[in-house]
């Protein structure tokens, strides 16, 4: 065992409720429950073909090193630091390249160690039950005679990529980077349905914006934050596919196999354009949201404002005939004290002038509410 430790490693680890790649030896003799199992499959492969199917690491690497031309393919589901380990002394794989894959939370990258390449993916999952965006994380350590894989999440479904790359032994042949390419495919072609997906989500967000439904700001939000996750996973796979192009001829790399990778990198630049199409579209749909909004605040204001003269003017109304009112009212007061001593008190002419006096008030009072308005 190598004694270097990444003190990272020293972190404690999750736990996955179960793992996603069912083991194709239908010998095993593990009795553990499959999220227990570290090993989920390997196998020797010679011209393309299945030779062997080893019960356990060590054997697989006994076999390896006595079949100089043969491949050994090997898939791990959260292995403990130990197991890594002894991977990466068999295989001579660098510390800091083992310390990515243990730790994980890594961005999409691809790094060459000598004549090997350590490759980070990131698989996602749309989940139609809650309309989000899952996403998994891979690592492969692609080395002259071997495919490593360890993988921390339950996509990408390495078992189909197996089953595809068995039957077809023509393409499995031309050795790991076939390998590579056929993970790099099945990544690239998971995406299809989560860009399906955000889609969906964004034609529904378009109706419930102009529905002025309460609650479309917050989902616009969380949608945008799935998205540009989903442009971080898949942004980096340019770079990678790049990389690799760039060493086609300084590692050989087999005509058949660069058209396919080329394949691979025009669904990815498709890929990617649609995200950040994505991002754009959600940019704009919710600056036109705030716009709606704003507009219906200032509907709201407008109706309140005139609601509010309106009331006014209810108010002037009722406060000039109050006023109107209040004339006489105090007139009768005064001359209904019965003083005795009142100078109008015994004039025979008193009562028509209270009256008229009366009258006159309240049509002065009415004169001037009327001209200002009020009535």
């Amino acid at each position: 065992m190598p004694e270097w430790r990444p003190r990272a490693l020293r972190k404690p680890r999750r736990t996955q409720p179960e793992a996603p790649e069912h083991s194709m030896d239908p010998r095993s003799d593990d009795d553990r429950p499959l999220a227990d199992r570290p090993l989920i499959d390997t196998a020797i492969y010679r011209d393309g073909v299945r030779v062997a199917t080893p019960g356990s690491l060590a054997e697989t690497y006994e076999q390896l090193r006595r079949d100089g031309g043969a491949m050994a393919w090997i898939g791990l589901y959260r292995p403990a630091e130990e197991e890594l380990l002894a991977a990466a002394e068999e295989f001579g794989l660098h510390k800091l390249a083992v310390e990515d894959a243990i730790v994980a939370h890594q961005r999409p990258k691809l790094e060459r160690y000598g004549d090997t390449l350590f490759v980070v993916l990131r698989a996602a999952t749309y989940l139609d039950e809650s309309e989000e965006v899952s996403f998994d994380e891979l690592h492969l350590f692609i080395g002259p005679n071997f495919v490593l894989t360890v993988r921390h999440g339950q996509s990408p479904d390495m078992s189909a990529v197996r089953r595809r790359m068995e039957a077809d032994p023509d393409l499995l042949r031309r050795g790991p980077e076939a390998v590579l390419y056929a993970v790099l495919d099945n990544v690239v072609d998971g995406y299809a349905p989560v860009i399906a997906g955000l889609q969906n989500d964004i034609d529904e967000i378009e109706v419930e914006v102009f529905e002025a439904d309460p609650h479309v700001s917050r989902r616009i939000y969380e949608l945008t934050r799935e998205v540009i996750e989903f442009q971080r996973a898949t942004q980096p796979l340019m770079g990678i596919l790049r990389s690799l192009e760039a060493g086609f001829s300084k590692y050989g790399i087999d005509d058949e196999l660069q058209r396919y990778l080329r394949d691979v990198a025009d669904h990815a630049t498709t890929v990617g354009e649609r995200a950040e199409g994505f991002r754009q579209l959600l940019d704009k749909i919710l600056t036109v949201n705030a716009t709606l909004v704003t507009q219906a605040q200032n509907e709201e204001m407008r109706k309140m404002t005139e609601a509010s003269l309106a009331q006014n003017e209810e108010v002037k109304k009722i406060s000039a005939w109050a006023a109107i009112l209040f004339a006489p009212t105090l007139i009768g007061t005064v001359y209904g004290m019965n003083f005795d001593v009142m100078p109008e008190l015994h004039w025979s002419f008193g009562y028509p002038f209270a009256v008229v006096l009366m009258l006159a008030v309240c049509l002065g009072l009415y004169t001037v509410f009327r001209r200002r308005g009020w009535l």
